[in-house]
């Protein structure tokens, strides 16, 4: 097929015109391309003329005129095959019958070709490669040698024709594929002539509509953009003009600022040189004349940030160092809110580091000045001698030190009520700020939302002028010259407001349209009552401002600490030289007090609390504790180490102390009365009814104890320390008196002869006194204690198990020393005459002396259990005895002789006071018969 078209290519080529030879040439592609469509493995079939010169109309020039002529050879040559296609269609099998045979000749063709080699089938495939060419032409075909140039010459052969054999298999192949697309090729060329019938079309058509488009812009379109240009020209004139002024103004900028600053209006100053930055930035960028103003202005700015700082730490020295009277007034609030306001404009919000700088020096000042001023009243204290002030203090007694402290305090108080006032103020212009930014953010949202609803600019007449501009532009500046006359006041108010018209040309303040036009400005008050202007061009976040606001307040709370720790240094100069650890309770409470008052005002003031001084209060507590202990410690012990066990008398205010215990008043009587002193002392003291004989000791303890739970109610931040030591005092007691009393230490301490049953009794009485306040002191101390700290009162219940234990062990010692004394005198008894005998007389006379040594001493029901384990005692020795000397109750003689002796002794027993009531059953001294 393709040597026509070689053939037809030569031929038009060969005539010498250029034309015809480039037309041959598109033509030979189109058909070239058109024979490989028809090579394609799958079927295909075009819909119409344009599916199948899509491809070739991408190389055909606009202006080539392709005629029949060109198509004469070929169509000479293709008709007799044509004809022959065109016979084989008639005689065709059916399509079913078809397509079996075109599925049978497929499979015959993929036989044939798996008789080629598949190395013919590489896309690699190529002679050149020596391996490729050696496998393909064996070089032993092609030798020469003797004796086997026959055989040779028949294997060339034979090999020939193999490569023949493979020609003609892939060449049928070839064919076959080709005939299976014959019928879409002539498709195409059917197609052809409706696809040059549509284009000649399409070419008349657009040749029409450009004559149509070109007179209607000369009739309706020159004029109308002649209009337009005009426009655009004198608004640009407008423009110009408006630009000049306000070059004009411009150029008056830095004497305004200078003129500003004479006057401390910094924020009006940065306002200026803000304005003047955009609009050189934006409507005057290029302007040869003002290349260095922007950098001045620059440097102008930074000048003032200087001024700015410089002139809020002057205000806070100011502040802070006026006279610390009762007066919490703002000072200038208008002067601090408006350099608040320049500082947040300039970004500068560390400025707050300055006051609380400020903050530190005046609180050094405040103690220097208070100790200056109270040492120069004192007129003990030569100051010529003594120079430093810490030594001046130290000089001080305790009420002067205290006065000095308490004026100290004072004036700490004012100081931070000042600092309060004028952080709040700070405060509040930041979130003023804050405020108008929220403000703002909503009217932008609002503005777009209404922006996007009154959108009215046609968009489809937005094509472009010759000017480059859109004829929706020329519109909208067209439509704003009528009112322009009704905003002019609008421009007066705003300085960077949009000039429109010629009426607005006159006006000094007018200015072009920028960004800078709409900012805006709105006027909020403090709450002191100063109005201010917040512009809009505060660009703070809404993040910085919350952070600013916490950094104020959090000044205010080391303002707290400030104080705090200055008066703890106070505190520490004077408590070197163990002043502090001196003081008595009184003063101690006192002192506490006034530093409990003072942490509570400066709680109430600032919101949160300081621990520093509230630690040291703490730390000096713990001190006092300490020293406190150890003093009524080493009180009791030398009581306890003088006291002679004996029953002491009660002096009136000691019964009235008890008394007012019992009442619920857990404290120490302040001064002593005229008629308690009147009183005579009481041989007993007298507790909800019962009475007590007690020592000396003991009285002083219950004294010590009130103080220590009077000590509790004045400072109760050692309430726990408190609970210890008391804990502890109340065990040493226990365990002294223990070792002089039971343990006999009291012979060698105090020089006592022997330790007496009535020694052993007041001992007894005197441990249930302390425990029966037990009970008192622990839900005095409960009530104080956080619920947190209740473990601490199991202190209580262990101190009063030994107490009882110790009560039980003296109650043993008095049975043990009537069963020794019991088993010394019935060992030696004998029945017999006369009747009472001498042993039971000495038992009963040593009975008689053990009622009349404690008696007195312990309540009747004590006396009356103590004699019930005597008598079991006696009974236990007795029967032993009489089990001994094989007397029986049998009603002899001896029975006789004992049942005397034992009724001579129930008799004597029960004659003793308060014992005529008790059961002594002495049934049990017989054994019992069996």
């Amino acid at each position: 097929m393709s040597r026509p078209l070689d053939k037809t290519c030569y031929e038009l080529s060969s005539s010498g015109d250029f034309m015809q030879w480039h037309q041959a040439t598109v033509l030979h592609q189109c058909l070239s391309q058109t024979a490989v469509m028809l090579s394609l493995k799958r079927k295909w079939t075009p819909r119409n003329a344009f599916d199948l010169c899509s491809h070739c109309l991408m190389c055909v020039p606009r202006n080539l005129q392709i005629t029949k002529e060109h198509f004469a050879l070929y169509q000479q040559e293709i008709t007799p095959r044509e004809k022959v296609h065109e016979r084989c269609k008639n005689i065709c099998t059916p399509k079913d019958t078809f397509d079996r045979t075109l599925l049978h000749t497929h499979d015959k063709s993929r036989t044939d070709l798996e008789q080629v080699p598949k190395i013919f089938m590489k896309p690699d495939f190529a002679l050149e490669d020596s391996l490729t060419f050696n496998a393909v032409l064996p070089w032993s075909h092609f030798s020469t040698a003797g004796g086997k140039g026959n055989r040779d010459a028949a294997s060339s052969k034979l090999l020939q024709e193999k490569l023949s054999h493979y020609l003609d298999i892939v060449e049928v192949n070839i064919a076959h594929q080709i005939s299976l697309r014959s019928e879409a090729f002539f498709h195409a060329m059917t197609s052809q002539h409706e696809l040059q019938d549509y284009l000649r079309k399409t070419s008349q058509a657009v040749k029409l509509l450009r004559e149509k488009i070109s007179k209607i812009d000369k009739v309706m379109c020159e004029g109308s953009l002649r209009v337009l240009r005009l426009s655009l020209t004198r608004n640009n004139c407008i423009k110009a003009y408006n630009k000049l002024k306000l070059m004009a103004t411009v150029h008056q900028t830095q004497p305004t600022v200078q003129l500003l600053l004479s006057t401390s209006e910094f924020v009006g100053a940065l306002d200026l040189i803000a304005t003047t930055q955009e609009v050189l930035q934006q409507e005057l960028q290029g302007i040869h004349s003002f290349r260095h103003l922007g950098s001045q202005l620059c440097e102008l700015e930074k000048l003032i940030d200087k001024m700015m700082i410089a002139e809020f730490s002057t205000y806070a020295r100011n502040d802070l160092n006026r006279p610390l009277e009762d007066d919490c007034q703002i000072l200038e609030e208008e002067r601090l809110v408006s350099l608040v306001f320049g500082l947040l404009k300039q970004r500068k919000l560390n400025f707050y580091e300055i006051y609380g700088d400020e903050m530190i020096i005046t609180a050094k000042n405040i103690i220097k000045q208070c100790v200056v001023n109270t040492v120069s009243q004192i007129e003990e204290i030569d100051t010529e001698v003594v120079v430093k002030l810490a030594d001046q203090m130290r000089m001080m007694n305790f009420p002067q030190w205290f006065d000095l402290l308490k004026n100290i305090f004072s004036k700490f108080t004012i100081f931070l009520k000042r600092i309060k006032a004028t952080l709040n103020t700070i405060r509040s212009v930041v979130f003023l700020v804050l405020d108008k930014n929220q403000k703002t953010r909503d009217l932008e949202d609002t503005l777009e939302k209404n922006s996007a609803k009154d959108s009215t600019v046609d968009t489809e007449v937005a094509y472009l002028t010759h000017e480059g501009m859109f004829i929706s532009d020329a519109f909208s500046e067209g439509d704003l010259l009528p009112v322009a006359a009704d905003t002019t006041s609008q421009r007066n108010t705003s300085p960077n407001s949009e000039p429109c018209s010629s009426d607005s040309v006159s006006e000094p303040e007018c200015t072009t349209d920028s960004s800078s036009s709409k900012e805006q400005t709105s006027s909020s008050v403090t709450p002191g009552g100063v109005e201010m202007m917040i512009s809009d061009d505060m660009k703070l976040t809404d993040l910085e401002l919350v952070r600013l606001a916490n950094n104020i307040q959090e000044l205010l709370y080391n303002a707290s600490d400030i104080c705090h720790d200055r008066s703890v240094k106070f505190l520490m100069a004077r408590a070197k030289d163990g002043f502090l650890e001196k003081l008595n309770s009184n003063e101690f409470v006192a002192l506490s007090r006034l530093m409990e008052g003072f942490i509570l005002d400066t709680e109430q003031i600032c919101g949160r609390k300081s621990m520093s001084l509230r630690g040291a209060l703490q730390s000096q507590a713990n001190r006092f504790v300490n020293r406190f202990h150890e003093e009524r410690k080493t009180k009791l012990s030398l009581l306890l180490d003088n006291e002679r066990w004996k029953q002491a008398e009660v002096p009136a205010e000691f019964q009235d102390l008890v008394d007012s215990v019992s009442d619920g008043r857990i404290s120490l009587p302040e001064k002593k009365t005229a008629a308690t002193e009147e009183r005579k002392p009481a041989e007993f003291l007298i507790v909800e009814g019962q009475k007590y004989a007690t020592v000396g000791t003991v009285l002083l303890l219950i004294r010590i104890i009130l103080e220590y739970c009077q000590c509790v109610d004045n400072i109760p931040s050692i309430t726990t320390d408190m609970l210890t030591r008391l804990s502890d005092l109340l065990k040493y007691f226990n365990s002294r008196s223990c070792q002089l009393v039971l343990g006999a230490g009291a012979l060698q301490v105090v020089g006592l002869k022997t330790i007496t049953t009535k020694n052993l009794a007041l001992s007894s009485r005197c441990l249930q006194l302390i425990v029966h306040y037990i009970p008192i002191i622990r839900a005095h101390f409960e009530a104080r204690l956080q619920p947190k700290q209740f473990s601490m009162l199991r202190h209580f219940d262990h101190i009063t198990k030994d107490y009882h234990d110790h009560i039980a062990e003296i109650s043993a010692k008095l049975v043990a020393i009537m069963d020794s004394l019991f088993d010394k005198l019935l060992s030696k008894y004998e029945v017999k005459a006369p009747v009472p005998s001498a042993c039971f007389r000495n038992i009963c006379k040593q009975m008689a002396k053990m009622h009349e040594a404690i008696y007195d001493l312990l309540p009747e029901e004590q006396t009356q259990m103590l004699f019930l384990r005597i008598n079991a005692s006696y009974k236990l020795h007795l029967k032993r005895q009489l089990a001994h000397l094989n007397v029986v109750n049998d009603g002899g003689p001896l029975n006789g002789l004992v049942t005397s002796d034992v009724a001579f002794y129930t008799g004597n027993l029960q004659a003793l006071k308060g014992l005529n009531n008790l059961d002594l059953n002495m049934a049990e001294i017989w054994e019992q018969k069996r």
